[in-house]
């Protein structure tokens, strides 16, 4: 495969001095309501508030310094954008952002808190990939994608290295699929610590390509989808990404976006902790039920904490 275990090692110690350890939580009153123990990865108490400086800083702590002035540009809808600041921030590399117009209030004024210029387009109607290929080309700044690389995938996987290297002989870990480089990466980094260790991937019901393609067995697209859950708003797994996935993951689990805002609001109330809706989808799945009936442990990436305080408010 294009990652390997020993990637994602060397990748933990790239970004030890950028992304922090962050803790793993259990609650009681979840694992009733669930019928299983469950492991929760905090991701929202991570640098930035979510998993992707991870693979961010992996990524840009690899540029050459020759390169550096030139500055990166990246495409995201908030998590990746704020990764990719912090860790330009951190090399002294300008940073340009290509943000849709509807991205959450919240992560584009913390983007540009982080001293990032930001390039707003309209998802439905302009390609983010073009327009950031162009700036590219016309800047020389290296392009971050924003999940579909061999560094930013690796950069990923220590969130399971560490969950795993924490809470030993857990039955299934489940994370959520976006353009899917954080299950990509944590599904190889769970399988070299423990080979038998069963992979679900979650999506919500209305951006479900992921699931669709492996169905398919290639990539599908899908329109772009209208979930709350923005940050897994990609229209197709990635050509590197979903090789990976079909190898590694055992199902991709469908949840409604009811039951993202239960968990959400579960997470909120009984663990305290404040979960965007992106990062309360491999939660639900658990929440209501959605694993196979032998699984009785269950790690959770909980991948990210950014959620407008509006939209809190309104759930």
């Amino acid at each position: 495969m294009t990652v390997q275990p020993e990637d994602i090692r060397e990748a933990a110690a790239r970004i030890r001095p950028v992304a922090q350890r962050t803790p793993v939580l259990t609650s009681r009153s979840f694992d009733a309501e669930a019928g299983l123990r469950v492991f929760f990865k905090c991701e929202n108490f991570q640098r930035g508030g979510a998993f992707k400086i991870r693979g961010a800083s992996n990524f840009i702590l690899s540029i050459p310094p020759e390169d550096l002035p030139r500055g990166v540009v990246a495409y995201s809808s908030g998590n990746h954008a704020q990764a990719v600041a912090i860790a330009a921030a951190e090399v002294g590399a300008p940073a340009t952002l290509v943000m849709p117009t509807d991205a959450p209030r919240s992560k584009v004024e913390a983007t540009r808190a982080r001293g990032a210029r930001i390039i707003n387009y309209d998802r439905l109607r302009e390609s983010r990939e073009e327009i950031g290929r162009r700036i590219s080309e016309e800047t020389g700044a290296t392009l971050v994608p924003p999940y579909d690389h061999p560094r930013i995938i690796a950069g990923q996987g220590t969130a399971a290295l560490e969950l795993l290297e924490e809470v030993p002989g857990l039955d299934a870990l489940l994370v959520c699929i976006g353009g899917g480089g954080l299950i990509s990466g944590c599904s190889i980094a769970a399988r070299s610590l423990q080979p038998g260790i069963r992979i679900f991937g979650v999506e919500p019901e209305l951006a479900n390509d992921a699931f669709l393609s492996l169905q398919a067995g290639r990539r599908v697209s899908i329109p772009p989808p209208a979930t709350m859950a923005d940050g897994l708003r990609s229209p197709s797994p990635g050509e590197i990404t979903f090789p990976i996935i079909q190898r590694m993951v055992e199902a991709v689990l469908l949840v409604s976006e009811e039951e993202i805002k239960t968990a959400l609001k579960f997470l909120l109330t009984r663990l305290k902790i404040v979960v965007e809706p992106s990062g309360a989808v491999a939660a639900a799945a658990v929440l209501f039920r959605k694993l196979p009936a032998d699984v009785c442990s269950a790690g959770v990436i909980v991948s990210g904490g950014n959620v407008d305080l509006d939209v809190l408010a309104a759930l």
